[in-house]
């Protein structure tokens, strides 16, 4: 079974994709945005 870790971030508009992609390099899968605010999660590591 699968456990996951999560995690949000605060979103900046100028900066964006920077944020997107420095998270999804580090692992993290984005799952939702609400009010300016990104949701991620990933695999926990064992």
């Amino acid at each position: 079974m699968t456990r996951w870790e999560y995690a949000t971030a605060p979103l900046i508009s100028h900066a964006l994709q920077q944020i997107l992609n420095q998270w999804g390099d580090d692992g993290w899968e984005l799952v939702t945005v609400a009010d300016n605010v990104a949701y991620f999660k990933r695999p926990k590591g064992e």
